[in-house]
């Protein structure tokens, strides 16, 4: 029977991910039900090797409980390889047809150990202003 893990001691694949997300106005045509929104990502590897990432699985749902999925190769059509301690962040957009949605996903990581292994995406909100009460 193995040992659970230590929280505390270090573990080879522990990839940390934040999310900031910002309502374009400029983009948006709420009179049509789009409503567009950016969000930045910040990668961070926290674990000790390093690990470049794959692919991306993003689940999309608006306020209609309308749902999309996303799959794809890297982000911003690169592939970032991360040493312990690094960061790598980007920004990309969606489209809703509602003022406000709820984003989550996880990346596909290999680590240099040849290990396979997937990076959750929080959970986090898209809401255009004075859409939430």
């Amino acid at each position: 029977m193995n040992a659970p893990h230590d929280p505390n001691e270090p573990r080879p694949h522990n990839i940390a991910v934040q999310v900031r997300t910002h309502y374009l106005a400029e983009q948006s045509i709420p009179l049509q039900g789009r409503y567009a929104f950016a969000y930045t990502v910040t990668i961070t590897n926290r674990g000790t090797l390093p690990a470049r990432l794959v692919a991306r699985h993003w689940i999309i749902t608006d306020a209609g409980d309308n749902t999309q999925e996303v799959r794809g190769l890297g982000v911003i059509g690169q592939h970032p390889h991360l040493a312990p301690g690094e960061s790598f962040t980007y920004t990309s957009g969606t489209m809703l047809d509602t003022p406000t949605g709820l984003m989550h996903g996880s990346y596909q990581m290999v680590g240099d150990d040849g290990v396979e292994f997937d990076a959750p995406i929080p959970p986090f909100h898209l809401a255009a202003p004075n859409s939430l009460h």
